[in-house]
């Protein structure tokens, strides 16, 4: 949803609020990398074993994320917005 207008801030302000969204975007990318780290340990645990059961468990319980399998290959995507990690 997008919003036109205007929002008077102090300075001391505005430069907390770029040093957050700096602060937010690196630890964004950081849980991308952590994420396809972990769907490619998954992705050699279940070549391994069998793991559909505990998948299937863990995607019933887990609120914020789900894992499904491309082929061979874990993909966790976050349900709160749908991106494939």
């Amino acid at each position: 949803m997008k919003i036109n207008g205007n929002v008077t801030i102090s300075l001391d302000d505005y430069d907390v609020l770029r040093s957050e969204f700096k602060s937010a975007t690196r630890m964004k990318e950081s849980l991308k990398r952590t994420s396809k780290e972990l769907g490619v340990f998954l992705s050699f645990i279940c070549s391994r074993i069998n793991m559909d059961k505990v998948v299937e468990e863990f995607n019933m319980q887990s609120v914020t994320s789900k894992i499904k399998f491309e082929g061979d290959k874990a993909i966790i995507e976050f349900r709160d917005d749908n991106s494939k990690i």
